[in-house]
């Protein structure tokens, strides 16, 4: 199969895809059209269905896998496909794993590092909270596992939530050991739990959107909840210890106006949201210069706020 990133204005696209989204709607002139947004691992792209009900176009829902016939063409700036014909796809037509966005690092082994640095933590009540999510609860792990970290940004893809949690663990890990000052089983602690929320945040693959819950309350109120819910499950667990777990979760994205409720206040919380910080940002570059392969100017991020560029080893 062709791979959307592989698609330029102009090619002939045939082939079987994700319908990620449907919905129906009407030109200025009342004629009724399509909306389809198409997915495989390596991306999306807009979609039109113009010619709705003719001979060629079958009915299908969202989430089906489809088998399109259409050109590629440049609206605004942006590439979208005009569907000529399409059918949904058989069993046996695909592979799964050709249209959900994957890590291209190992999850089992992921989930070995992160099971090490939770034992790691020798503080009775920590340990068992980090135990009682990602060793007893098998719902849980499930979900963590398969979840992304991101809808857009970064880790957006399966595997996502256990490659950026780690990264943000390891961080934290290296920084105990270069400020003794941290107290390390609070630190890793909270980089362990700082995005459980985020299974609840979004959606499964292959819809990756926020949920209603989400939309409401947004990852760090529920983690915070999801912390405190197991916390009262743990007979005396110490009420400080407690405030101060749930003020790093609260606290890891810096800012007000970047989603935190409160800004750090502990030197284990600041330390979390520089590690946090880190490793969304070295893979929002990651992503975008694999995405281009190009040693040009990419144009304005605006998650990173700048024009961005790799660098020229000349």
């Amino acid at each position: 199969m062709k791979y959307i990133k592989d698609y330029h204005d102009g090619d002939r696209v045939s082939g079987v895809y994700l319908c990620k989204q449907k919905t129906s709607a009407v030109t200025k002139n009342g004629k009724p059209y399509d909306n389809v947004i198409i997915q495989d691992k390596t991306g999306t792209m807009d979609c039109k269905i113009w010619d709705v009900g003719s001979q060629g176009i079958d009915d299908f829902d969202a989430l089906d896998y489809i088998d399109v016939v259409g050109d590629v063409t440049s609206f605004n700036g942006q590439l979208q496909i005009s569907i000529k014909r399409v059918r949904v796809a058989g069993e046996g037509e695909y592979d799964p794993s050709d249209y959900l966005p994957m890590t291209k690092k190992n999850i089992d082994e992921m989930w070995q590092q992160l099971l090490s640095l939770i034992d790691s933590v020798e503080n009775p009540y920590l340990n068992k909270l980090l135990c009682s999510f990602f060793k007893d609860d098998a719902d849980f792990i499930k979900r963590f596992r398969f979840s992304s970290a991101a809808k857009s940004v970064h880790h957006a893809f399966v595997g996502g939530l256990v490659e950026h949690t780690l990264s943000v663990a390891s961080l934290c890990n290296f920084y105990c050991t270069r400020y003794p000052m941290l107290k390390r089983d609070l630190l890793i602690t909270a980089a362990i739990c700082h995005d459980m929320g985020k299974i609840c945040e979004y959606s499964a693959f292959p819809m990756n959107d926020y949920t209603d819950e989400g939309q409401l309350l947004g990852h760090i109120v529920m983690g915070v909840e999801m912390i405190g819910d197991r916390i009262r499950e743990i007979p005396s667990f110490p009420k400080t210890l407690e405030r101060e777990l749930k003020h790093c979760i609260v606290a890891h994205h810096g800012e007000l106006e970047y989603g935190s409720p409160k800004k750090p206040a502990l030197i284990e919380a600041t330390a979390l949201y520089f590690a946090d910080n880190t490793d969304a940002k070295m893979e929002t570059f990651t992503e975008a210069f694999e995405a281009s392969n190009s040693l040009d100017w990419l144009g304005y991020n605006k998650f990173l706020e700048s024009n961005i560029r790799m660098t020229r080893m000349d």
